[in-house]
């Protein structure tokens, strides 16, 4: 019997064993990306763009004085404006880069040491010694006309005699004279007009008001102001700012000009006004919907 029970326990203790576990290679579920093709969604931008210059309109006909702009991004080809082409727009310092880019075209070796120490005090911290000294050399107004001609300024008219500050300009001639030290043109070489950008992005900060309102955290600013009192004119002030933003998927060129305004700061408030309403919806004029790709693109 012990030898008996002794068995059947071997047995029950045999049947109880596990079979050893032999692992299966599990493959991990495959993601498949999703096709989409994106386009233009031309009626929701259409209706963007009609929205902001509604407001920019209502905004700027509650600001006192005159007020005109114009914008144009290189990226997307959006442009924007009104009174874009008003040609009596006092540039006041704005006129120093014209300055710099014509005494820069009109040279072949470029600037000794003691014209670039200018040209960056009248640039970056808008000297007006620098710039009467700089006037002269580029050939006053004669030889400013002559370098407006050749670059397509035809809105822009010299100041009279060595009063550089009263050029006057528009909007639209800011932009285009941007677009030439970009892109090019007039005698300015590649040297000269990175030259010329450069000093705009090192505007000093007390002067780097105005379009830069535009800038979104990391953008790139280079830009010149101006400002003047006008005495002759019931004590007001002609106030403007035009310059280059650049930062990713926008390349915004822009130039906000004020008039009889009250005072510098209420020019300085409503080119910030303008400058500031483009830069945050100018993303939501050109934008995109998507829609699956085709089952069977066609051939």
């Amino acid at each position: 019997m012990w030898v008996a029970g002794a068995g059947l326990a071997l047995v029950a203790a045999c049947g109880a064993e596990r079979a050893p576990v032999v692992p299966v290679a599990v493959r991990a579920p495959v993601k498949v990306a999703r096709c989409v093709l994106k386009f233009p969604d031309v009626r929701a931008g259409s209706a963007a763009r009609a929205r902001l210059l509604r407001d920019l309109s209502r905004y700027v006909s509650g600001r006192p004085g005159r007020v005109v702009f114009a914008a144009h991004d290189l990226v997307t080809g959006v442009t924007l404006g009104q009174g874009a082409h008003d040609h009596d727009m006092i540039t006041a310092s704005g006129a120093k880069v014209d300055i710099l880019a014509a005494l820069l075209a009109n040279r072949t070796g470029g600037l000794d040491e003691g014209e670039h120490d200018l040209a960056t005090r009248m640039i970056t911290e808008s000297d007006n010694g620098a710039a009467d000294a700089l006037w002269s050399r580029a050939g006053l107004g004669g030889a400013m006309s002559a370098f407006y001609g050749r670059v397509g300024l035809r809105e822009t008219t010299p100041g009279p005699s060595r009063f550089w500050g009263g050029t006057t300009t528009s909007p639209a001639d800011r932009i285009r004279l941007l677009k030439v030290l970009i892109r090019g043109g007039g005698g300015l070489s590649r040297a000269d007009r990175r030259l010329v950008l450069g000093l705009m992005e090192r505007v000093q900060k007390d002067q780097a008001w105005g379009v830069s309102a535009a800038a979104r955290p990391g953008d790139r600013v280079a830009l010149k102001n101006g400002w003047t009192p006008r005495p002759f004119i019931q004590n007001t002030w002609a106030v403007t700012s035009y310059g280059r933003v650049v930062g990713p998927g926008r390349d915004l060129l822009l130039s906000v000009q004020t008039d009889r305004q009250p005072g510098e700061g209420t020019g300085i408030e409503t080119i910030e006004g303008v400058a500031r309403m483009i830069g945050a919806r100018l993303d939501a004029l050109t934008p995109t919907t998507t829609r699956p790709c085709p089952a069977k693109p066609v051939l």
